[in-house]
């Protein structure tokens, strides 16, 4: 018997037990505590665990951000919170000068266990200050693990496998898929960073994502089986280092590919995924590989614009239209 759950329900299970398993770990960050988190996701972590392992912190990314760093390289294994991930740039020196370099700088010998979660990319009306995605400005930088998950299961086994790694960790969650439900197992489990998943197998196409735009891709994976065409589905659930090998295998089986990235296009994710693709796989492929992505425009307020401006069910069946045309279409 399993247990039906909220993905936030499923991040909460992973934070508590892995303070229950080791006593260095311990989360911080904005409303973490007396609130309980600004959606929910560290409900009743104050109450259990008290003010020394679940801090409230002031507005000042900077300072509890280089504070947990100062805390990971002296042996514990902090969690920060950021309420969105657009307020981890006011915290931008620590990450990427502090956390992601010691190692290297320090020739070994200073390891930094250190997550960095929080809600990333477009929620619903919130504007362009607090809708980036991230993921593309720290995956240039070295020294640092990506992880985004698009499902409650695997929300949990990677947010567990996150707080355990010895290396800074970014894990980009979705605030509107925070609410999203499935069943899980009871038991404990792990799921490995590093590695992508197979979500339906095809033969016709691929269609590769991650986050909450797996959930559109879905949508016109079904979409285009009624048309009885068969799309092989993958999520990357880690996007640093990305799983090169099951990607390339799934492009040589189908010979035709579509990346789906709800940041925008130049120097994006899916553009690093196509690259590879393209190194690895040219001769195997049928044709251009396609890549629908964020408008490049700041994410507008309005709702209508919002819709259109990030990645949708529409624009993705376009897209894989165009890789089969002259075959299916």
């Amino acid at each position: 018997m399993g247990q039906e759950i909220e993905m936030r329900e499923a991040l909460r299970q992973a934070i508590d037990e892995e303070m229950t398993r080791d006593e260095n770990v311990f989360i911080l960050g904005e409303e973490v505590a007396e609130y309980n988190g600004a959606y929910k996701v560290t409900k009743g972590l104050f109450d259990k665990w008290g003010g020394k392992r679940v801090i409230d912190t002031p507005i000042a990314e900077a300072g509890f951000a280089g504070l947990a760093i100062g805390a990971a390289l002296s042996g514990l294994r902090p969690i920060v919170e950021f309420m969105s991930f657009n307020f981890s740039f006011v915290a931008f020196d620590q990450i990427v000068n502090n956390a992601f370099k010691m190692y290297y700088m320090s020739g070994g010998r200073f390891k930094v266990p250190i997550v960095f979660r929080g809600p990333n990319g477009a929620a619903a009306k919130v504007s362009c200050q607090h809708s980036h995605n991230v993921e593309m400005i720290y995956g240039n930088l070295p020294g640092c693990k990506i992880v985004s998950p698009s499902t409650v299961y695997d929300a949990k086994g990677l947010l567990k496998s996150a707080i355990r790694d010895d290396n800074p960790i970014l894990f980009l969650e979705n605030e509107m898929i925070y609410g999203l439900k499935e069943e899980i197992p009871n038991e404990e489990y792990l799921v490995p960073i590093g590695q992508g998943k197979v979500v339906q197998e095809g033969r016709d196409v691929t269609l590769i994502s991650y986050s909450r735009m797996m959930l559109f891709c879905k949508e016109a994976v079904k979409a285009m089986a009624s048309r009885g065409i068969k799309v092989e589905l993958i999520d990357l659930r880690t996007i640093k280092p990305l799983d090169i090998g099951l990607i390339t295998k799934s492009a040589r089986k189908t010979g035709r590919v579509v990346v789906v990235e709800e940041g925008h296009r130049f120097s994006g994710i899916a553009a690093e995924v196509i690259s590879e693709i393209q190194e690895h796989c040219f001769d195997y492929l049928d044709a251009p590989i396609e890549r629908v992505c964020q408008m490049e425009t700041p994410l507008p307020y309005a709702p209508p614009l919002e819709a259109e401006t990030i990645p949708n069910v529409k624009r993705i069946l376009k897209a894989l239209d165009k890789v089969l045309e002259g075959i299916y279409t």
